[in-house]
């Protein structure tokens, strides 16, 4: 792990959306008052994590846990409800307009659907291309130089600049999608869900692509996803998203050799292995996710927790530390 200050830091981040509803649905009488109930979707709770430079975190946990919108709050695409993102020394929020716009190139994002991401009315060069004329990076034949070296960078031929996306298989489409996160320079790169929208076959060559252009240019991933084998194979260290928390954070190889908490123990035994030619016997997640408009009290896991205690269903487990570099919210680990 990087001893030094991290690349990415998030303290308490929380964003919630409204709930749009029929203005008579919302209207409720009550103590002898017409009065509107005002609802709220709790996708990001109080997060808080760090990336340090050259590593590559895993975001993970079920559909709908809040990981896309934690990775676009990041980014900005959301602005968060309240907290604080870091990058270095810079407080992201405390920004104005024009430091932001400098800042924005520095965290670059690659989009789960390689197809909806690209402009279909656009060339692939000025796909890729326009960043680089937006920040100043470069401009005139510069861009076509720099466009077409960055084309062959991800394994495409560069006479593919003139083709419109429609053009381009999945794998290709989503290689043009990691050339224009890359045009910027950045040295963190969101990649939410960046394979799965793609054929298996495809997959392994995107992720080989991926790893490969970290070491050449020393980026940071913030790598989002639900497929455990991907996250084992690709990062250093795994946060473990439920119902918008963090339920344990630790490095790759510690968590998959022995999860902590029960919902990343119940998620990680999903994964498929093969004993004596034969499927192991995994448990399974009961029943369904509650709502993140009305969160359960307590622990968020506890209507599913297998190893639920009465102090579960009262009492928000803090996220602490249990073991150097690891943390987890449960209060097994306080219990006795």
């Amino acid at each position: 792990m990087n001893t030094n200050a991290p690349l990415l830091r998030i303290e308490n981040l929380v964003k919630h959306f409204p709930v749009q509803k029929n203005i008579f649905e919302q209207l409720h009488f009550r103590n002898g008052r017409l009065r509107r109930d005002r609802h709220v979707v709790h996708a990001v709770n109080g997060v808080s994590l760090f990336i340090d430079r050259g590593d590559t975190l895993a975001l993970v946990g079920e559909s709908g846990c809040g990981k896309s919108t934690l990775a676009k709050t990041v980014i900005g695409l959301h602005p968060p409800t309240s907290g604080a993102i870091w990058y270095g020394k810079e407080e992201i929020g405390s920004l104005d307009r024009n430091a932001r716009r400098k800042f924005q190139k520095r965290i670059q994002i690659v989009f789960q659907d390689p197809f909806s991401s690209l402009n279909p009315r656009k060339k692939v060069m000025e796909i890729v291309g326009r960043p680089m004329i937006v920040h100043g990076i470069a401009n005139g034949k510069d861009v076509k130089k720099a466009v077409l070296e960055l084309l062959a960078k991800v394994g495409l031929d560069p006479a593919y600049a003139a083709r419109y996306p429609h053009q381009f298989s999945g794998g290709q489409r989503q290689r043009i999608g990691i050339a224009r996160a890359l045009a910027c320079n950045p040295e963190l790169v969101i990649a939410d869900e960046p394979i799965s929208a793609l054929d298996v076959s495809i997959q392994a060559q995107i992720l080989n692509l991926m790893m490969d252009l970290q070491d050449e240019f020393g980026l940071t991933y913030l790598f989002v996803s639900h497929d455990l084998s991907v996250v084992k194979h690709i990062s250093t260290r795994v946060a473990v998203m439920y119902l918008g928390f963090i339920v344990e954070m630790a490095e790759t190889d510690k968590i998959f050799a022995e999860p902590n908490h029960p919902y990343t123990q119940l998620l990680f035994s999903a994964i498929p292995t093969l004993e004596d030619l034969e499927f192991k016997d995994s448990a399974t997640l009961e029943g369904e996710v509650p709502t993140p408009i009305h969160l359960p009290p307590g622990c968020p896991f506890h209507p599913r927790c297998p190893q639920v205690m009465d102090r579960c269903k009262v009492d928000l487990p803090v996220l602490t530390e249990i073991r150097p570099g690891w943390q987890s919210a449960c209060h097994l680990n306080t219990a006795g």
